[in-house]
């Protein structure tokens, strides 16, 4: 069995993993890129995706399912395995993706017409999101499907977003059948509306995430009292609440979570709650509101207090204060309305959609608020906000950001370090191996290390494109592929050539200094003699350097 990591790798976005075993070419995930890495989502899939047989879906969130329009456009055929309420939000998502990739094509495509420069094209369309929906097999959770004679798999709750899944492979591969366990994007036990994480049994090989790998969520229990106190804040000082937020999961979190919040208090005059009952929240997307519809159609994926709500005929993902925003002028008009608000919009990242327009009539605010309730990949605007730029640009336009900036980690979707390590420790017969991805560098050497201290484990974070050849439950071999030594020859050439840049101008400091010292009166031979050797060393150095680099 062989693995290969071609996503989320170097970062948490375009997770995407194959492995060739059992005489087939199974697909984890197939996600886009975001924030600095997006330029990737363009570049061709390394294996052709007509030679690939089966894709294995995680959850639908587009760092997953995002290319999967793009897969089936380039050649794919083969069956795409995941849960129901997978299936049923990638209808929506991935053909939102593709109306975004027109919209942004369009708009370059403008920009370019009136500057001579060349056309582009969307990375896929509408039509291709649709088309790709047919390959799509929803499975049952629990349920064991043969792949084929040799492969077989299951899908459990990863308590991330509704439907997101661990999943089970079990291998025949020679006489040994191994089993791979892959956890997808594992959320927080306890976590809202979502099941908790199921308990694996066994693996001899795991696939682990680590986003929050090197991070404690803080006040997890008190995220509600914090975000209703930040709310509170802003509003009495005559400023809107401006929330960015995933619009599949995170969205409805925060519904279910004021919604909670509301009913468990005693509802007194003068109290803060009477207060927040009176404060306008406006779900301005139009992917969270069908998303919305999907978590009601699927509720039977909810957790047990989420269905006690529905049974006793409160609808968890509803209050009377709630408005749903559909058209681009209803969301226009938010803007020119003073009366203190919450938004709550998509991308959760502020890289496209809506969220973008209200950041740029709010940032500027001193009396606003933005509230980061999930992940900020690095090179995104969210992320930027977050580090403490003071100025960016929306829209051809400079934005001062004076509002109040906050992150409220206790809505991450995503496990913190205590938590993956409490996942990994249920495992009965742990794993003999970990691959640590969807995380960045230091994120995944600190949860790496975590993971060898406390359980003796062996952590491998992997690179990309490399071959991890498993031939017994306990061997791992790593085969580099003849375009990747290529590649790596190329950055020791590179880095060989810098080492003679300075070596060079190391040369000609001492040459220089060694014409000043001659023209001093008082010269001392034996110093000569020292410089005139150094000079010689540094040359020869450089010689050799040159030399292995034109090799």
């Amino acid at each position: 069995m062989k693995i290969r990591f071609l996503g989320a790798v170097k970062g948490v976005t375009g997770s995407n993993h194959l492995i060739e075993a059992g005489g087939k070419n199974i697909m984890l995930d197939c996600g886009m890129y975001q924030g600095k890495d997006e330029d990737l989502n363009e570049k061709d899939f390394v294996i052709n995706p007509a030679e690939i047989d089966c894709l294995l879906l995680s959850h639908s969130h587009i760092d997953h399912s995002g290319r999967i329009p793009l897969l089936v456009k380039e050649g794919f055929k083969g069956n795409i395995y995941c849960s129901k309420p997978t299936y049923d939000l990638c209808q929506i998502m991935l053909v939102d993706s593709a109306h975004i990739q027109e919209t942004e094509a369009e708009w370059t495509n403008k920009k370019a017409m009136r500057s001579g420069k060349e056309l582009v094209e969307p990375i896929y369309t509408q039509e291709d999101a649709l088309a790709s929906l047919k390959y799509f097999k929803p499975v049952l959770n629990g349920q064991i499907i043969n792949i084929n004679e040799n492969i077989a798999v299951k899908f459990s709750d990863a308590g991330h977003i509704l439907g997101s899944s661990i999943i089970e492979l079990w291998i025949k591969d020679e006489e040994d059948t191994i089993k791979l366990v892959y956890s997808g994007d594992l959320g927080m036990r306890e976590k809202p509306i979502l099941n908790d994480p199921a308990r694996i049994e066994s693996a001899d090989f795991l696939i682990m995430e680590a986003t929050y790998g090197n991070r404690v969520h803080e006040n997890i229990e008190k995220r509600a009292e914090e975000l209703i106190n930040i709310i509170l804040k802003t509003v009495r000082r005559g400023g809107s609440v401006i929330i960015p937020s995933f619009a599949v999961g995170r969205t409805q979190e925060l519904i279910y979570e004021l919604n909670k919040y509301y009913d468990s208090h005693i509802n007194e005059i003068g109290t803060k709650e009477n207060e927040l009952k009176k404060i306008p929240v406006y779900i301005d997307s139009p992917l969270a509101i069908k998303a919305t519809e999907v978590f009601k159609r699927n509720s039977h994926a909810f957790d047990e207090e989420a269905k006690n709500y529905i049974m006793k005929g409160d609808n968890p993902l509803y209050f009377k204060n709630l408005h749903y925003i559909q058209s681009a002028e209803e969301s226009k008009a938010l803007n020119f309305s003073n009366e203190p608000k919450i938004i709550i919009t998509a991308s959760g990242m502020c890289e496209a959609g809506r969220i973008r327009h209200h950041l740029k009539h709010n940032l500027w605010r001193k009396e606003a608020s933005v509230v980061f309730v999930g992940y900020q990949a690095e090179g995104t605007l969210g992320r930027r906000l977050l580090d403490g730029e003071k100025t960016v640009k929306l829209f051809g336009e400079d934005i001062a950001v004076k509002a109040e900036i906050y992150n409220v980690e206790g809505f991450s979707g995503h496990a913190d370090k205590p938590a993956l390590l409490n996942w990994l420790g249920d495992f009965k017969e742990k794993p003999g191996k970990v691959f640590i991805v969807h995380g960045e560098k230091e994120a995944k050497e600190e949860f790496a290390q975590a993971v060898r201290e406390k359980f003796g484990i062996e952590t491998i974070i992997p690179e990309y494109n490399v071959v991890y050849d498993i031939r017994k439950k306990d061997l791992v071999k790593v085969l580099v592929l003849e375009s990747e030594q290529e590649k790596l020859r190329d950055r020791q050439i590179q880095e060989l050539l810098m080492e003679v840049e300075d070596l060079k101008k190391a040369f000609e400091r001492a040459l220089a200094n060694t014409e000043e010292y001659l023209k001093l009166e008082d010269v001392n031979y034996e110093d000569i003699k020292k410089l005139n050797n150094n000079i010689k060393s540094l040359e020869n150095e450089i010689m050799n350097l040159t030399m292995i680099s034109a090799k």
